[in-house]
């Protein structure tokens, strides 16, 4: 029997290559994923190691509000206590923030929220043991900064160049001192390191004569632990400290957690894949067991058992899966540098290393090939098993019982029930636990169609079949019928379409829904031309705010400055605007009082927060400032929320008089004449060209909150579409059978007088109408899966409601109709090259 098995995988070399890839694909996305993420999580752990190699204890300071008020950091005094004791060789003090740096184009270099700026602290003997300089040295003066060799080098930067260096505010510039090569997690993330003399780097980051971390080297010998123990008792309370060894475990354990997602992400595609795989599998066995139906018969007849029948398809599928597992595991070895090598396409550095090999990918890929493989032909193998050697000795195929199709709808009508029965309670409930109740309802819901479609395909196809019969005559009547002549076959089919179409159109009437909400609130709530923000994510200065009110022509100008005021016992946010101005660049609803009372020093509150707090225009409340400072303020007018601001607003001045560092997250500015490039470039020069502030019309603020998703969904279609491949391979794998077993059929039309065009016409349509009803059931249940999701996070997102997005659902169908195009081009033309005469004798 292995011999026999053997045999026909030899003898069936064209039809099992497609099940070759399929396999191959799904194997590849996983070896390629294990081996991608041991490689990337070797090379951090490597790297985590030998940026803590010479430190024994690393100490941060984590003051709270009032403690930061007297002392913001770690002092000098505090470096100097560590530096004296008993075995501690050196301490390097570190202050650090945000520091951009602009090529030659005025461009930023490297990644926005990972360009960092730091300190230079050399020892003893004038070197800071973190930088090993190319060119140069470190910076000795106010004026002197130093770069990374990787940001110098792409900016085109030498010893000696004026650098403009961007931090929070206008631009300035330096004399570059040095070029230097680093392990810091900034410059390896893709972003820049920006090093300054320690006091420019003090006072432009926390405040002179203080730091935020220090970093403790020891004499050989010295116990890290008891070494610990003494740092603790000589720094302040709010401080923290570890020993070396533990911020390097604890490192690579966040390295091993945030590839874990990853690992998570890529494999659930794989898994996707290698589902949709399934049913292309048993297709092409079903197809296999159908051309061997007398071989199989007379190997009964002279004495095989079921079980030896059934065993001999397994061990089919057994040798297939090997093959497509050992060349998907190659595969995946190729994909994984792959990754690695597009990482550079995100300016993200990665360790150098070589390509970590371990056991677990390549026992995964054979493991995940051939159980597969088997699984999908063990249906096959034993319905080809069951069917007595007298019966398939006189028919192709045997039919499916009543008994069966009875069975299989009802327990796909009770999955599908019940899916959609959880998928409704899940969208009532909401939040976390509406969303599990979701995930769980979908694959119940996903399953249940998937037993139901044989069912279904009959009464979609019956609608769709009138629209080819008068595009096509007979042709598309004849494809109609033979759509849904195997329901079986063809429901098998459409479900690896149906699949990846419910996991795209789900995702893509969530991303309209949320996008379209994101642009409403852009534009109902935004009356100003501009929002000046940060691109990489942190706040403007009161510089940025007094440049811009300078500019020429601008006509009305407000930051929304974070705040918060203690009223009645709780903290509320609050956001500092320029009274007169916010009303012009915001659309601001005033319910009751005027806002203009907000040059008077009172407050406006928005009517959720008044209601709540039991808050009128005119009431006089006490309130407490984040430095402890007490008050007493009037409301001065109730409004309708708006989105870009928070629950109260105050006078930005007296925010500004309360708070050390102002805190402006956007300036919004309208200019005389509205948007226009002239009025963008005065606002850009006001700010000394700064390539880190981002100056942004409607269209730029639309974008900036819907790019993500536009993204994310990019990439999930990019995902999304080896699955659709593998469903390519079903639709060929499905009409090349069909052909096969209507050989008779189709000598006899040809004989009537059905030409090859036709014939091939008939294929062709065959195939677009199984691709469409695929795309129709998975557009459907896509669909009701986005508006559950949609449920669960209505109440984070304003002016929510549900959006169909007809255009991508229409480019869908006619993805779905190219596919079954493409996919029937081979079984068509064999079809139309059939000898009519040696097919009508086929028996």
């Amino acid at each position: 029997m292995f011999r026999t098995a053997l045999r026909n995988v030899l003898a069936h070399k064209a039809r099992l290559l497609m099940t070759v890839l399929a396999v191959m694909l799904g194997v590849a996305f996983v070896s390629g994923t294990l081996v991608f993420t041991d490689t990337l999580g070797q090379a951090f752990r490597n790297q985590s190691a030998k940026s803590y190699d010479d430190v024994a204890v690393a100490v941060e300071m984590h003051p709270t509000p009032e403690e930061a008020r007297k002392a913001p950091g770690l002092s000098r005094q505090d470096v100097d206590k560590v530096a004296k004791l008993d075995g501690v060789t050196s301490v390097t003090p570190r202050v650090d923030g945000f520091a951009g740096v602009p090529d030659k184009n005025g461009k930023l270099i490297g990644v926005g929220w990972s360009n960092k700026g730091t300190n230079f602290a050399p020892g003893k003997d004038g070197k800071d043991r973190a930088y090993a300089f190319t060119a140069g040295n470190g910076p000795t003066e106010a004026g002197q900064v130093a770069l990374d060799k990787v940001t110098a080098d792409k900016g085109g930067y030498k010893v000696g160049d004026t650098v403009r260096v961007a931090t929070n505010g206008p631009v300035k510039e330096y004399t570059l001192s040095g070029v230097f090569t680093t392990e810091d997690g900034a410059v390896n993330a893709g972003g820049s390191l920006v090093v300054f003399d320690t006091a420019v780097a003090q006072k432009l980051y926390l405040k002179p004569g203080f730091f935020q971390s220090l970093t403790v080297s020891a004499a050989p010998g010295t116990d890290d632990g008891k070494l610990l123990d003494e740092v603790l008792k000589v720094v302040p309370k709010s401080a923290t400290a570890q020993t070396g060894q533990a911020l390097a475990d604890q490192q690579a354990k966040d390295i091993e957690a945030g590839l874990g997602a990853l690992n998570q992400v890529l494999l659930g595609f794989a898994g996707i894949a290698l589902f949709v795989g399934i049913f292309l599998i048993s297709n092409t066995f079903t197809m296999l067991v159908a051309q061997r139906t007398k071989e199989l018969a007379l190997m009964r007849a002279v004495g095989a058992s079921r079980k030896q029948i059934t065993r001999s398809v397994l061990a089919e599928a057994a040798l297939v899966g090997l093959v497509a597992s050992a060349v998907g595991y190659v595969l995946g070895i190729g994909l994984a540098v792959g990754l690695r090598s597009a990482m550079s396409a995100f300016e993200m550095k990665v360790p150098g290393g070589g390509l970590v090999l371990t056991a677990t990918p390549a026992v995964s890929a054979f493991a995940v090939g051939v159980l597969i493989t088997m699984l999908a032909a063990w249906l096959p193998g034993r319905r080809a098993a069951k069917i007595p050697p007298v019966a398939a000795m006189s028919s192709v195929h045997a039919p499916a019982s009543t008994k069966s199709l009875v069975v299989r709808n009802s327990i796909g009508a009770a999955l599908t029930a019940l899916g959609a029965v959880l998928i409704v309670l899940g969208a009532g409930q909401g939040g976390d636990e509406g969303r599990m109740l979701i995930a769980g309802g979908a694959f119940l819901a996903l399953i249940g169609v998937i037993v139901l479609i044989p069912f279904l395909s009959r009464p979609v196809i019956a609608v769709i079949r009138p629209v080819f019969v008068n595009l096509f005559g007979v042709s598309g009547k004849l494809a109609g019928l033979n759509a849904v002549r195997n329901p079986r076959r063809t429901g098998a089919t459409a479900s690896a379409l149906a699949i990846g179409l419910t996991l795209v159109t789900g995702l893509s009437v969530l991303g309209a829904t949320v996008g379209t909400a994101l642009d409403k609130a852009t534009t109902d709530q935004v009356k100003a031309d501009y929002m000046v923000s940060m691109a990489s994510g942190n706040s403007l200065s009161k510089e940025a705010l007094t440049a811009l009110e300078k500019a020429p022509g601008v006509t009305a100008i407000s930051p929304q400055q974070a705040g918060a005021l203690d009223i009645k016992g709780s903290y509320v946010s609050a956001s500092g605007v320029t009274p007169g101005d916010v009303g012009k660049v915001l659309k601001l609803t005033v319910v009751n009082g005027s806002l203009d009372s907000l040059a008077k020093g009172a407050i406006a509150v928005d009517e959720k927060t008044a209601t709540k707090r039991g808050l009128k225009v005119g009431d006089t409340v006490p309130v407490e400032y984040l430095d402890k400072q007490k008050a007493k303020l009037t409301v001065g007018a109730v409004f309708e929320p708006n989105e870009f601001l928070s629950p109260v607003l105050i006078d930005h001045k007296l925010v500004t008089a309360h708070e050390e560092r102002a805190e402006i997250r956007q300036i919004f500015v309208s200019t005389e004449g509205g948007a226009s490039a002239a009025n963008e470039r005065a606002l850009a020069k006001a700010m000394g060209d700064n390539p880190d502030i981002t100056v942004l019309d409607h269209k730029g603020i639309r974008d900036s909150f819907g790019g993500p998703i536009n993204l994310l969904l990019n990439i999930m279609y990019g995902l999304l579409g080896m699955a659709l491949i593998i469903a390519v391979l079903g639709v060929v794998n499905t009409l090349a059978m069909s052909v096969f077993e209507r050989q008779q059929e189709i000598g006899m039309l040809r004989a009537i007088g059905l030409d090859r065009r036709r014939v091939k016409r008939m294929v062709r349509l065959e195939a677009v109408v199984i691709s469409v009803f695929g795309a129709i059931v998975g557009i459907g249940l896509g669909s009701f899966l986005g508006w559950a999701i949609g449920e669960t996070i209505r109440e984070q997102i304003p002016g929510y409601a549900l959006v169909l997005p007809w255009d991508r659902i229409g480019i869908f169908l006619v993805l779905a109709a190219l596919v079954g195009v493409l996919a029937s081009l081979w079984p068509a033309r064999s079809a139309a090259r059939l000898n009519m005469l040696a097919a009508i004798k086929t028996e």
